[in-house]
């Protein structure tokens, strides 16, 4: 399957790695006790923290976050002197091929 090759600028990376570092998991623990019969609002709910997500046979719900410390590191890293040439090759190393 081939990649859509995605152009983005270094502000609206900085930006959404911004948004994922500062994003709020309300939405997240509502999808974990949300009822069947509400289901229609999934589409609605900002997940964007939110990496991984399990429910068990059990009921039991696991979810993983984004990590917001390695965010902000990461943003911190992008956007000070140098950041310029890290978020080039930062870019680069998303286009490559996955193996």
């Amino acid at each position: 399957m081939k990649r859509e090759k995605i152009v983005l600028s270094r502000e609206a990376l900085l930006e959404q790695m911004g948004r994922l570092a500062f994003a709020r998991v309300n939405d997240a623990v509502k999808l974990a006790f949300l009822p069947e019969e509400e289901r229609d609002v999934i589409g609605r709910l900002d997940l964007s923290a939110l990496t991984e997500f399990r429910r068990s046979g059990a009921g039991t719900v696991e979810m993983k976050f984004t990590d917001r410390m390695r965010a902000l590191e990461r943003l911190l890293e992008l956007s000070g002197p140098g950041g310029e040439e890290r978020l080039e090759q930062f870019l680069r190393s998303m286009e490559e091929p996955e193996t």
